[in-house]
């Protein structure tokens, strides 16, 4: 029959319905479920377990290539993308962090970026710095000096 489910799910449904308990994310629970649902025959077809958990056919049958390939661990493992790489590489944060020890070296984001360019030729915004030193290296002491007026005596006039 076209459709059936060519797979050996070596662990027992208690196994599978004890690990299904024991999942933290969502995903992991929908592979588990997917294993559990074949083992106990719910399901014969990919098309029809895809139904039952609402993926695409295409998804369940990732999932099960990837129990054929390393078993359960294999499937459970979830990719995590690396992301986008910094514009700032590790030695110049190192750097950057080595000159932030002197409490007098930077006053304002302005001048850390002029440094940057500079010092180390690396090119970066102004909200490039600030994100970095406000929101990933927490440091609030390069904040602006607000500008104060000077004060001003007015002469009352006497009449």
């Amino acid at each position: 029959m076209s459709g059936v489910v060519k797979i050996n799910i070596v662990e027992s449904p208690e196994t599978l319905k004890t690990l299904l308990a024991k999942q933290k994310t969502a995903t992991a629970k929908e592979r588990v479920q997917a294993l559990y649902l074949l083992k106990t025959a719910q399901v014969e077809t990919v098309q029809h377990l895809a139904v039952v958990l609402g993926r695409s056919r295409i998804t369940v049958q990732r999932w099960l290539r990837l129990y054929r390939q390393g078993g359960i661990e294999q499937m459970l493992k979830i990719y995590q993308p690396s992301g986008r790489h910094r514009t700032i590489p590790d030695w110049a944060m190192e750097r950057l962090k080595e000159e932030l020890e002197n409490p007098e070296r930077f006053s304002t984001y302005k001048e850390v970026k002029v440094w940057l360019e500079v010092e180390l030729n690396i090119q970066v915004s102004y909200d490039v710095v600030y994100y970095l030193l406000h929101d990933l290296m927490k440091i609030k002491t390069l904040m602006r000096a607000s500008k104060k007026s000077p004060k001003t005596t007015k002469k009352k006039n006497r009449i």
